[in-house]
């Protein structure tokens, strides 16, 4: 739990950019009387990261130059607990009320304005988890999720529950639970996304739902191959393989990124976490193995390939981090 309480009034707003802000959502905020009065709690439940925002009126905005400095790898999915909210982004605008959910890319600017006291539940998902095109994720910002009627109606309330209590959950239930509000997110998704022209087949998205969520639940099999998921799918390799070509990834691809994501979060809590140890080396190759490599070395180079470091010098930076106060 992060607050500005533990500071001066007058400073309350320069904390909140400098220990907040910049480490952990890439932000600006502005106020009309330059203070800022805010808690802000993040919590890890499996593959979410979710952040709990309670703060005063006043303006976020995620500019270009906030972009460069991050990765916009994750779409975030904010649930509106109390308050208004008037968002921009991909020249649309909408008003969030209370129950109402919205998607925004992080690779994109977006502005959010409060005109009154606020809490605000914010769910980051890896873009690659949510199964959307680029086209896709353009079409679905900034658009008004009501939880009155549709998928919207199961979503906004199982959200809010997680973001109260996600502290109580423990693997692999925790991660279950992950998994599911990552499947409804997808649906939800693809719900809001019906009825246009451009649109693949209903039955292929349904389709490609249930094959990520068999991969997810199977992904430290090492015996995890295009053959295995597709017999259990009741499909070709070829159509399996077509089937993540229509979305700009290949099916390998997508499963060495989710090993290689459940990887990073394991060291990191086996380094950084309640009693850590100063050097988590000896763990890479328990850790690799159990999420489907076969062992250190063949984890270090798919690490090394897609995060252009090694796993023991991105954990270094990690521990820098961590050195400020609060989490990431």
């Amino acid at each position: 739990m992060l607050s500005t309480r533990t500071v001066p009034l007058h400073k309350s707003l320069d904390h909140w950019h400098e220990t907040v802000l910049a480490q952990l959502v890439g932000m600006d905020l502005v106020t009309d009387d330059g203070t800022c009065d805010a808690e802000m709690r993040v919590d890890r439940l499996g593959a979410l990261r979710i952040t709990t925002v309670e703060c005063g009126p006043g303006t976020a905005h995620r500019s270009p130059e906030r972009i460069a400095r991050g990765d916009g790898r994750e779409v975030f999915a904010a649930v509106l607990a109390s308050g208004r909210a008037h968002a921009e982004q991909d020249g649309r605008t909408l008003e969030m009320r209370p129950g109402d959910v919205a998607f925004f890319e992080t690779a994109r600017p977006f502005r959010t304005h409060f005109p009154y006291r606020f809490r605000l539940d914010v769910f980051a998902v890896s873009r690659d988890r949510l199964g959307l095109s680029e086209a896709e994720l353009h079409r679905i910002t900034a658009r008004p999720l009501r939880p009155e009627r549709g998928p919207a109606a199961l979503l906004s309330p199982f959200l809010a529950r997680l973001a109260n209590s996600p502290q109580t959950y423990r693997q692999p239930i925790a991660g279950q639970l992950a998994d599911s509000a990552v499947d409804l997110l997808s649906a939800v998704a693809a719900w809001r996304l019906g009825g246009r022209a451009e649109e693949p087949p209903g039955a292929e998205r349904v389709l490609l739902l249930r094959v990520r969520r068999f991969i997810r639940w199977h992904l430290a099999s090492p015996d995890l191959t295009p053959g295995t998921v597709a017999r259990a799918h009741g499909i070709s390799v070829r159509y399996l393989h077509r089937l993540f070509q229509a979305e700009g990834t290949s099916m390998g691809r997508w499963i060495r990124e989710l090993r290689l994501q459940e990887c990073r979060r394991e060291l990191a809590a086996a380094a950084l976490g309640p009693g850590a140890t100063p050097d988590a080396r000896t763990t890479l190759g328990a850790v690799a193995r159990r999420w489907g490599f076969t062992g250190a070395a063949h984890f270090t180079r798919a690490f090394r390939r897609e995060y252009g470091m090694s796993p023991t010098a991105w954990l270094r930076g990690e521990r820098v981090r961590y050195s400020f106060p609060g989490p990431r």
